[in-house]
């Protein structure tokens, strides 16, 4: 569920794993691994990622449909 929620997010955002890879300051085969569901971010990664998309981890982590329920 992350993974898909992130892609889905980057996506939107019209942005590539690098540039956000660049943002977070991660490597880009990083966010492909994340994407994949082949590694899960920290929790401090969560809530730059959260932030960034200005969404809530809950909508991250699949808890809520309602990115904006913080």
């Amino acid at each position: 569920m992350l993974g898909n929620r992130i892609k889905e997010l980057r996506l939107q955002k019209g942005i590539t794993q690098e540039q956000l890879a660049q943002h977070l300051n991660v490597a880009k085969s990083t966010i492909g691994m994340w994407e994949n569901e082949k590694r899960e971010p920290n929790f401090k990664m969560l809530i730059r990622i959260a932030d960034y998309f200005d969404c809530s981890i809950d909508y991250l982590l699949g808890r809520t449909n309602d990115p904006m329920t913080k």
